[in-house]
């Protein structure tokens, strides 16, 4: 008889064994996902304290130089910061991290700047060194490695050293394995989009060749930060549930809806404890696996639950969005349009959509499509893409748009749970309900530009008009003297200065 071997491995040793789902597939997507995921990081950091974001990316080549195919990257911001006790841990352990709690964030797995390092470590088995400070009299260095089958940080070394002018903040170096010519163009279009969708932030890029690119704030407003919440009850499963049960304090039904809920008021627990026919006195530690099964299928059953709030989402905002437009594609026009806060499965979100035409937008035969979740540009599987299949589904010649005209459409979703369909973080899911929201928002812009190009296109018309009784006027004014035997031609001016009031107010209108 054969005998089955069986064994555990840690979340560091599964995505060393799966580094693709991560979205580490190959060299040029690698050095493009680890400069992602530390600006993310970065960027998350200083909104935290509420600072405009100062964020500074060096890749230079390794030690082998152009021909080793190794770079040294290295990322500086003026975020939070993080305490000593948790450095090593933020980028030596897959898995652990500050973005689990109930809120609008742009990490979502705690991979992030780990992942990152360990793919630098598994390419090139060196050390990333990391220094941090959160603005108090010490500035903590630290060089680690990642024990992969046990998943814990190796400190190799620590330095404390004195922070005079109380810097706060974070830089992370380290080296990997990239393809940086093939990735440039994703790379620079990423930081080019992070600007455009974060305009309260300063970017600078300097690439191996010592090109800069410098990508400006042009305001100091940046948007609300979101608020922690509760799980609502059409969001929650079985396991949540349990969950609550376990840490809760309270004896009773009643107060344990009321305190473990989003937006669950007295008055509607009582209606859903008879609705779902619970004794209110019951205590919710006694009761047993089918009674917590039976308690969330009434959950999902209940109708008189509130919808969730928005309080946990942080919308980029209509003049933030229409700033940072400006600021990168220098359109001709723009129309922004924020949807009402909805939600999916009990998840609350926020669809901003936007429609620039003209200046820097290229013609290129079909629209340009900017696609945004919690501020984060997605550049990879468009085609896959919700939005993109929204705007291949829309009839544009009722818009008085055309394929070949220069027009960009932009759309930013917002939520709590982002319905990724892979880790990688590329490509939104077809939920009906984002669905539906992307499709409203993207119309909402869609008839501002119909009214602008109209209103150019009756100004255009006036102009041909106005020309031809400039040309041929004159001309008539001279026949006319002829045919009836004067000397002196009637003043015509007074007769185009009529037209030409009378269409410049046509045209204004």
């Amino acid at each position: 008889m054969v005998s089955q071997a069986f064994e555990e491995i840690s979340p560091a040793d599964f995505f060393y064994r799966n580094r693709d789902i991560a979205g580490f597939t190959n060299p040029s997507r690698a050095i493009f996902a680890s400069i992602r995921e530390l600006v993310e990081n970065s960027l998350d950091a200083a909104e935290l304290v509420g600072v405009p974001p100062d964020i500074y990316v060096r890749l230079a080549y390794g030690e082998g130089g152009p021909e080793s195919g190794v770079y040294k990257l290295r990322v500086e911001d003026n975020g939070s910061g993080i305490t000593s006790r948790h450095i090593p841990s933020a980028f030596g352990q897959v898995l652990f991290g500050s973005k689990y709690k109930l809120k609008q964030s742009r990490g979502t797995f705690g991979l992030g700047g780990t992942m990152a390092v360990l793919y630098g470590q598994i390419t090139t088995h060196k050390p990333a060194y990391v220094i941090s400070s959160t603005g108090s009299t010490k500035v903590y260095q630290y060089s680690i490695m990642i024990d992969i089958q046990r998943n814990r940080p190796i400190i190799l070394e620590r330095k404390v050293l004195i922070n005079k002018e109380q810097w706060h903040g974070t830089i992370v170096e380290f080296n990997l394995e990239g393809d940086y010519f093939r990735a440039m163009p994703k790379i620079v279009e990423y930081l080019k989009q992070t600007a455009l969708v974060n305009p309260y932030a300063n970017i600078t890029f300097v690439d191996p060749k010592g090109r800069l690119y410098k990508f400006t704030r042009v305001t100091t407003k940046m948007p609300p930060s979101p608020k922690e919440t509760l799980p609502h009850p059409y969001g929650v499963d079985v396991e949540t549930v349990k969950r609550l049960i376990q840490v809760t304090p309270h004896r009773n039904m009643v107060d344990f809806m009321r305190t473990h809920f989003h937006r669950v008021s007295e008055r509607i627990v009582h209606k859903f404890l008879e609705f779902a026919a619970i004794p209110k006195t019951r205590n919710p530690k006694k009761l047993g696996p089918q009674d917590i099964v039976r308690l969330v299928q009434r959950m999902k059953r209940f109708e008189e639950f509130r919808p969730p709030s928005a309080s946990c989402l942080s919308p980029l905002g209509e003049e933030l969005l229409r700033a940072g437009i400006l600021k990168e594609l220098k359109p001709e026009f723009i129309a922004v349009c924020q949807r009402k806060p909805s939600t999916y499965a009990g998840h609350p979100f926020i669809v901003e959509a936007a429609i620039a035409y003209g200046g820097d937008i290229p013609k290129r035969g079909d629209f340009v499509l900017y696609r945004f979740a919690n501020r984060i540009p997605l550049l990879y599987d468009e085609a896959s893409d919700v939005s993109f299949r929204v705007v291949k589904s829309m009839n544009w010649r009722r818009y008085k748009v055309s394929q070949d005209m220069p027009v960009a459409v932009l759309v930013h979703i917002c939520s709590t749970k982002i319905p990724y369909k892979t880790v990688g973080k590329e490509f939104i899911a077809d939920r009906p309900e984002v669905k539906r929201e992307i499709l409203n928002g993207i119309r909402g812009a869609a008839r501002h530009l119909q009214r602008f190009l109209s209103k150019r296109e009756h100004v255009e018309r006036e102009k041909r008009r106005l020309s031809v009784f400039s040309k041929y006027l004159p001309k008539i004014a001279k026949f006319s003297t002829q045919l009836a035997g004067r000397e002196k031609e009637p003043d015509i001016r007074k007769l185009l200065e009529s037209v030409n009031i009378i269409g410049g107010k046509e045209a204004g209108k």
